[in-house]
């Protein structure tokens, strides 16, 4: 059947404007004047595409979305009319146009998930399978809920790590900044009166002219190999081996590593615990968990717990096994199995790394600063020797 747009008058003489399918204009006419609109205009749809300038939806538009789409399917709203009220609501050309097209998909016969799966740029992979397992288990007005809530947790988490990493980035912005000017315009000055003296020039001297003349005469090669470095690494990284990699040094790498893995179980503590508190099996729950941490190693870990506990196996064990799980973790997880109460422990382990997280990012400007203050003062004190020991050299020499 064809898909139609349509403008109608409600009982109330409200404009009331969205799509609907049918076999022909009067078709959807008559469907209309059955739930009591008058019809103004009927027209067949045109399928809406995303115009790139429009930009990205934003967290807190997905958010708000989200429990908007609650709220309206607890007060018991036919899908479409959630999607039709949110799409007239929404301040986001973006995100009406998404709603638009998940309207029409929906009215297509497609489930909600699915709709949603054809926007992976705006919903995630861990949005779109929670709420699979919420059509599943007749509760997606819970999951919708606690998405949300999970999104709100991950947009402040964000927000405190861009505030702490901004002074470490203006550092090393302005420290790059200053090293490439003082190669490109002051280190010429000083080489050419060291030439004409004709006399040897001490190794940071002679470092500072070379790395002079080549952002000088080869800036361009500087900044091409540059971006075919960044673009190699993004390449690489995508591909299985790469990203495997990239996961594990992420892990272990010195200071941001513990942050990391912090947030890491974190996020499996606080999405298991939300799945098993709706009602969704253990299997199930490890599964839609498994693709939303973020980490090739971790998620291989619950893969392996996932295909012990199908075994009949206990959670712990497997965990102990993996060695990626702190022993916080395997603990909480055994007392909450032991006692019934394992969204509650897991709960309470996710609010003990959220705060471990949270103190790291507050310190990590603190922790940084004596790295940047080294990298800042090694910079200087190579510039002075390089720029100030052949002066030293010839006024001894004149002293002479």
């Amino acid at each position: 059947m064809a898909v139609y747009s349509y403008r109608a008058r409600s009982g109330a003489g409200d404009l009331v404007t969205g799509t609907l399918q049918g076999p022909s204009p009067d078709a959807v006419a008559a469907e209309l004047q059955d739930q009591g609109f008058t019809p103004v205009k009927i027209s067949p749809h045109k399928k809406t595409r995303l115009p790139m300038f429009i930009g990205r939806v934003k967290e807190d538009e997905l958010i708000v979305f989200s429990r908007q789409m609650a709220t309206l399917i607890k007060a018991g709203i036919s899908f479409t009319r959630c999607l039709d009220t949110l799409e007239a609501q929404s301040p986001s050309k973006r995100l009406k146009t998404i709603i638009r097209d998940m309207k029409i998909e929906v009215e297509r016969g497609s489930s909600f998930s699915d709709a949603l799966a054809r926007f992976p740029r705006t919903f995630s992979s861990l949005y779109v399978g929670m709420v699979r397992v919420g059509e599943e288990a007749g509760v997606l007005d819970d999951i919708l809920d606690r998405l949300a809530t999970l999104l709100e947790h991950e947009s402040v988490t964000k927000q405190r790590v861009k505030t702490a990493v901004r002074y470490p980035v203006i550092v090393v912005t302005a420290l790059t900044a200053a090293f490439f000017f003082l190669t490109a315009f002051v280190i010429p000055k000083f080489a050419s009166v060291y030439a004409a003296t004709k006399t040897a020039l001490p190794m940071p001297t002679r470092v500072l002219i070379w790395l002079s003349n080549a952002v000088t005469n080869y800036w361009w090669a500087i900044i091409g190999g540059a971006l075919l470095i960044v673009f190699g690494i993004k390449f690489y990284i995508r591909t299985t081996g790469g990203r495997w990699q990239y996961d594990r040094l992420k892990l272990k790498a010195p200071i941001i590593g513990s942050i990391v893995r912090k947030a890491v179980m974190a996020r499996f503590a606080r999405i298991f615990a939300t799945l098993y508190r709706s009602g969704i099996p253990i299997i199930h729950a490890l599964d839609v968990v498994k693709g939303t941490l973020g980490n090739l190693l971790v998620a291989r870990a619950v893969e392996i717990i996932k295909e012990d506990v199908s075994e009949g196996s206990d959670l712990i064990s497997p965990m102990k096994r993996t060695g990626m799980f702190p022993p916080i973790v395997i603990q909480m997880v055994g007392v909450g199995e032991e006692t019934g109460a394992l969204d509650e422990m897991l709960n309470k382990v996710a609010d003990y790394y959220d705060s471990e997280v949270e103190y790291s990012i507050r310190n990590l400007s603190t922790t940084l600063e004596p790295v940047l203050l080294a990298i800042l003062a090694g910079m200087i004190l190579f510039l002075a020797l390089g720029i100030f020991l052949p002066m030293w050299d010839l006024i001894s020499a004149f002293r002479r």
